[in-house]
Formats: C-alpha cells, structure tokens, sequence
C-alpha cells in the first residue's frame, strides 16, 4: 500500500470542503469596511448582491464571469477531492447563466510530508471534470503549506443580456433546487468513519456532479434569478435571493431533497460548525414553524459543497422545468415559491 492508498485527506484539516468558509456574518464585518467600488458601467455584477461570480461586459454580445473557490479536503481519495473541488468552482459559472471557458489551479500542499502521487491523482480529477465541463486548464499557482487546499479560477463567457443573477425573483415565480441538501452532515460523518462505502460513493457522486445539464436545460425557461447552494446552506442562499431581489420566499421543507441518513446522523450529534453557523447568522431573516425541531432547522441550513443550483422561475413554467430536469437525470424538487410578503425574509413551512 502507498502512502497516497493510507493517508486519509479529510483528517489533516479541522474543516473540510465549502465549510471552510468565513461565516457569513464575519465576512459581512469585513466587507462593509472595505471603500466603494469606482462604477464602472462595464461591471455588470460585482459585490453588491454577494452574487455567485462577477460579469464584465466586454462588448453588446460578450461578457466575461470570473469566480474563484478552493478548500481543504472533503473526501479522502485525491482523485475524488479534485474533481468535487473543479465542480464546485465551475458551478458559478453555471449559476450566472454562463459557460465556463478557461481555469487555473490553486493549490496548496505538503509537498515534503505527501507522497507528491497524492497531489496529482487531485490535478488529474480535477482536469477530467474540467474535461467534461468543456473548458481548458491555462495554468496554476502552488504553495508549499501543512494543510491541503485546492480549487480553481474559473472564468466563463455569458451575453451580457443573459445573465443570471440571484437578484431577479420575482413574486408569484416558483423555487427550483437541483440537488439534495445534506452534504455537510454526511461529509463530516467521513472524518468521523461512520459512512459505509456506499454512502461516501453516494455524497461523492452528487459534489461531483457538473450543475451543466441543470443550467443548460433551464436556458430555454422564464428563469428570473439563479444561484448555487454551497457554504451558507440553502436557507443562506435563499435569503441573500430574497434580500438581493427584494422579496419574500416561502420554502416547503418537505418538498426540499435530502440525502439518505442526514437526519440520522445529525440526531446522532454530527452537525458541522459551518451550520451551525449558518443557523445563528440567519436569525431575523427565516420563520420556522414552532413545531419544526431543531434538527430540520439546522438540516435546511446545513453548509453544502457543490450543491446544486436554487432556480426562480415564472410559476407557470415550473412544472415543465422540472419535468425536463428530471428527464435529464437532475435529481430536483420543486421547494417553493416567491411571494410578496416580508421583503428579504424566508418562510419556512
């Protein structure tokens, strides 16, 4: 056996896949420090509505969608931790109505403590899925550090007057999500070995999934506002929809997809500080119902990695969308709707 066989990646970090992030009320202290950007008419989407990338027109029929995201290891095998990590950058591309085009690495790595086989089975998953996204790896940076991060810069191309944003929803559209929720709690059930086999294929399977064949099928509907579930959970995503488009969205718990075990394991204890997080930061911002307990409250703001895209679309349409999407092989759910109560607030039923 190898060292890269017997190293379990997911241990050599306190937190793992979208996780990582700055919680959301920390980053918020830090950003609103920060002067204003100078305007620039080409700056189609920038900071103010905590958008999935940036959009930089380049001319009437060309505008430029640049993102940026990496962490630390979310599974143990390097070959399934590149390609999650390459899905969950891509995906704001797809979240943006774009196609990505080009990507650089980042990576951050151990090199005279890892076997250097280890760095690149996570280059080489992460190039297949770059593969199977269509778009091409220009280059790279690396650093020599103790604890594994890796991600990509993701630039992709959009016309300008096909932007998605997550500040378009629109009262009376209907809430679209494209992948199951639960990510978290089953991730960090993996550094604790209480996921069989089976079940880490299963969680790896829907991280890697390209959020592609979700954001092509939605091109041809009345989509008013996209965004893509990862570190702030689906509630968190959801509100910064809400607040951005200014108004109120009601989500039917029991319509949103959970993966298998989640509530078990969470009742077992296993709930990722990042969600825990998300809970505390969304406090004002969400109505629960009194008698939803506190594990579906924390379930529905369980931080996620490479989940799946959050879909506002006109209210007639939505059956139709979700039957293509299913038809595609997209495990979505219809969870709710856009209404015009409570401006910025999330209703949970």
């Amino acid at each position: 056996m190898t060292q890269s066989d017997s190293v379990k990646l997911t241990s050599l970090s306190s937190k793992g896949g979208c996780g990582c992030k700055i919680g959301p009320a920390d980053l918020a202290q830090v950003i609103r420090t920060l002067p204003p950007a100078v305007p620039n008419p080409d700056l189609l989407v920038g900071l103010d509505t905590s958008d999935d990338a940036g959009v930089y027109r380049l001319n009437d029929e060309l505008a430029l969608v640049q993102t940026l995201d990496f962490f630390t290891p979310i599974v143990d095998d390097p070959y399934s931790f590149g390609q999650v990590a390459a899905a969950n950058a891509i995906s704001d591309i797809y979240a943006m109505g774009g196609k990505p085009l080009t990507a650089l690495n980042i990576v951050a790595f151990p090199i005279a403590t890892l076997d250097k086989q280890i760095l690149a089975d996570i280059l080489r998953g992460a190039g297949d899925k770059l593969k199977e996204a269509g778009a091409t790896l220009v280059g790279g940076h690396s650093i020599d550090d103790k604890e594994p991060k890796f991600g990509l810069a993701v630039t992709g191309l959009v016309h300008p007057q096909k932007v998605r944003t997550n500040a378009g929803a629109k009262p009376g559209d209907k809430l679209i999500l494209t992948k199951p929720i639960g990510v978290g709690i089953l991730t960090s059930s993996i550094k604790r070995d209480l996921l069989a086999n089976e079940e880490i294929a299963r969680v790896t399977e829907v991280m890697a999934t390209l959020n592609k064949t979700a954001a092509e099928t939605m091109e041809s509907y009345d989509v008013h506002a996209c965004t893509d579930v990862t570190g702030f959970g689906l509630l968190g995503h959801a509100s910064e929809m809400a607040k951005g488009s200014g108004v109120g969205l009601r989500i039917i718990k029991d319509q949103v997809p959970v993966l298998p075990r989640v509530r078990e394991l969470a009742e077992a204890g296993v709930i990722p500080g990042g969600t825990k997080n998300n809970f505390a930061h969304l406090q004002g911002s969400v109505t629960f119902p009194e008698t939803m307990d506190q594990i579906d409250r924390w379930i529905l703001c369980d931080a996620v990695t490479s989940g799946g895209l959050l879909i506002s679309v006109a209210g007639e349409e939505a059956e139709s969308l979700l039957a293509d999407l299913k038809k595609a092989g997209v495990e979505a759910g219809l969870i709710g709707e856009v209404t015009e109560d409570q401006p910025g607030h999330i209703v949970v039923i």
